[in-house]
């Protein structure tokens, strides 16, 4: 079969679901991530034909798009910080907002010359971490997640990406209780973290491909409290942040103000509210005093 005969049923199949330009994002990633071929590959070999193995493969992601799973859970991987990651049901698929948050702390420090100690709190996939580490010399970054799961997932990242991030299993509600690990028992220059933060009432807003495929443990929070991972956060590193080290954290959109106001109370200075590339209140930052 010629490749351009299964980008149209691609669009046949498709177009309805995500509209015309999504699919043909899809579609190139597809053959360049499976099979090396760069986009400009049609416009170069209108009739290049493909072997039965390939239509398999396209045929099956094409199957997989119509159930809403995410294209990266289908290839495996995601792009962050011009890093690929690995990514599957057990973490978030990196954002592109989280990736503002992270050029924020890189812009941040660009200027210190010591090296700095930085825990990201629910790391999820590592993808925050990770490319913190990469991005700093000499930097000593330490991550925690509540889920086994997704550690084995950042740890792997860790491995393949040559990065030096020390893992620990470890619940970011109940830190100050006797089994929290003695990697978090310091003091750190920088806390990052980007919690879970959506409400149930939200969940019309999203898509099924984020609700049917995506861990619900990283996203979701009860509608009577949102905000307590970040009350959790916030009072942890009120205790774990040297004299000035800074509190990063992603936000929801809609709780920026009261997301500000538990800083405030918890007697943090310097407190900046960020728009995302959007528009939308998506990050916050405070200084210890």
């Amino acid at each position: 079969m010629q490749l351009k005969e299964v980008k149209n049923i691609f669009h046949a199949e498709l177009d309805a679901i995500y509209g015309k330009d999504e699919v043909n994002s899809f579609f190139y990633l597809l053959i360049e991530h499976y099979f090396e071929l760069e986009r400009f590959v049609l416009a170069l070999q209108p009739n290049l034909n493909i072997e039965k193995e390939q239509e398999t493969i396209l045929f099956k992601a094409l199957s997989e798009l119509k159930l809403h799973k995410p294209i990266q859970h289908i290839t495996g991987t995601a792009y962050f910080m011009d890093l690929d990651f690995t990514v599957n049901e057990h973490v978030l698929i990196p954002r592109p907002e989280t990736e503002e948050l992270v050029r924020w702390v890189l812009d941040d420090v660009k200027e210190v010359k010591h090296s700095l100690s930085i825990l990201d709190m629910g790391t999820g996939s590592g993808c925050i971490p990770i490319s913190l580490d990469k991005n700093l010399v000499d930097a000593k970054v330490y991550a925690l997640d509540v889920s086994p799961q997704a550690l084995v997932v950042a740890q792997e990242n860790n491995r393949m990406l040559g990065a030096n991030v020390t893992f620990v299993k470890a619940d970011m509600l109940s830190l100050h209780s006797k089994t929290s690990a003695k990697e978090l028992d310091q003091k750190f220059d920088i806390i990052i973290s980007n919690p879970p933060y959506v409400r149930e009432l939200e969940k019309a807003e999203m898509q099924n491909n984020v609700i049917d495929h995506e861990p619900s443990l990283a996203l979701f929070v009860p509608d009577e409290d949102p905000l307590k991972f970040y009350k959790a956060v916030v009072n942890f590193a009120s205790e774990h942040l040297n004299k000035n080290g800074c509190l990063y954290l992603e936000i929801n959109q809609y709780l920026g103000e009261e997301t500000k106001q538990i800083l405030q109370q918890s007697n943090f200075k310097t407190i900046e509210l960020r728009p995302d590339m959007f528009g939308n209140d998506r990050m916050i930052k405070g200084i210890s005093k």
